[in-house]
């Protein structure tokens, strides 16, 4: 299983928003994979001993949102992104990082 998110980005939004520092953007291309980036992130937390503050969404419904408090993870299906939209929503963050 392929656990690899794709079109990710990390946004700083600390001169923008008050609740959070940074969105990490990130796609998965089907519900499994959806599941497995899920997963994947809870696993790399927990041996940091870091647990979410809230976890919002489902897997079925496309956006799974992890709040980390100064970071908010949002793992979309490319549907859900693209209706979204956050890139342009909070386009006055700044690009720290794309990867496609």
């Amino acid at each position: 299983m392929n656990k690899q998110a794709s079109d990710i980005l990390l946004l700083d939004l600390r001169d923008v928003c008050r609740f959070t520092d940074y969105f990490v953007i990130c796609n998965g291309e089907s519900e499994r994979q959806l599941q497995a980036i899920c997963d994947e992130i809870d696993q790399v937390l927990a041996k940091e001993h870091v647990s979410p503050r809230r976890q919002e969404g489902s897997i079925s419904s496309g956006w799974i949102i992890l709040d980390l408090s100064n970071i908010v993870v949002h793992i979309f299906s490319p549907e859900q992104r693209e209706f979204y939209a956050l890139e342009k929503m909070w386009d006055r963050g700044a690009t720290v990082v794309k990867i496609l």
